[in-house]
């Protein structure tokens, strides 16, 4: 049986309804009918992420599905860039609940970041088990950073947040808030800071633990579980750092995902 996750529900309706969207996220909602959901976020006018989220297909409309953390913000930001557009934003997360499976269920689309991470659905609220603690310890496996609790507000860039890799990001596509810094990054690889998967042994250290080489900072643990967690870090630094990494006083080693696109060699800088 499929779990809720605690999750904010914003219905965008009206004839301006997608056009609107299209104009200010990341994700193209060209596809989003095929597809039935997809992976997106807002970002600030200089690339940071001040919201990730999954578009759902409700006919002519959206149901945006976001961290209930982020969820109030988002809806007054879409709220003030709708401006003249056709369009009406509603929460409706009294009304619906996100559903989430590791396996396959009844009307349940493949999570459109990563195959890994399961099943979802979006379905009239009802009695469900509460699935946010079985979903964080599944994604935190995955290698997925949750960016409501592994980053604040507009703390890190696009492709610093994996939205590249998670599919979540169309570089195909016209404008939307922070296009321009967001696509210099790719198109010139500048993208050496990331979320990457750390692991050791024990319990996770604290949320905002250093992690070192030596006496020099690469960057600090976020989310974790036992024997393994999510940090932000300089990745190039890590990859090729001489002396081990340590965060609280422990050894730690990267455990890189295949999926996540590596700095290149030769590509560390200040």
């Amino acid at each position: 049986m499929p779990a809720r996750l605690p999750r904010t529900l914003i219905r965008a309706s009206g004839p301006d309804a997608r056009s609107f969207l299209n104009n200010v996220l990341t994700q193209s909602l060209d596809r989003l009918d095929e597809a039935g959901v997809l992976y997106s976020a807002l970002l600030s006018p200089q690339g940071k992420v001040t919201a990730d989220m999954l578009l759902w297909a409700e006919g002519d409309g959206v149901i945006i599905e976001a961290d209930p953390s982020r969820g109030g913000d988002l809806l007054r930001r879409l709220s003030m860039y709708k401006l003249r557009a056709s369009a009406a934003l509603e929460d409706i997360s009294d009304q619906y609940d996100a559903l989430w499976s590791a396996e396959a269920f009844d009307n349940a689309r493949p999570d459109p970041r990563l195959a890994a991470l399961g099943f979802r659905a979006i379905a009239q609220r009802g009695a469900r088990e509460d699935g946010a603690t079985a979903f964080d310890a599944h994604r935190i496996t995955a290698g997925a950073p949750d960016l409501a609790r592994d980053a604040g507000p507009e703390e890190v860039f696009a492709g610093e947040a994996l939205l590249d890799e998670l599919n979540g990001v169309d570089f195909q596509k016209g404008c939307f808030v922070g296009q321009e810094n967001v696509s210099r990054m790719k198109r010139r690889a500048t993208t050496r800071k990331k979320f990457c998967p750390v692991t050791f042994d024990g319990p996770p250290p604290p949320h905002g633990t250093l992690i070192l080489a030596g006496p020099t900072e690469l960057g600090a643990i976020r989310t974790g579980a036992e024997r393994r967690a999510i940090a932000l870090l300089r990745l190039d630094r890590a990859l090729t750092a001489t002396a081990p990494l340590t965060a609280d006083g422990r050894a730690i080693e990267l455990d890189p995902p295949p999926w996540l696109i590596l700095p290149a060699a030769g590509e560390s800088a200040p």
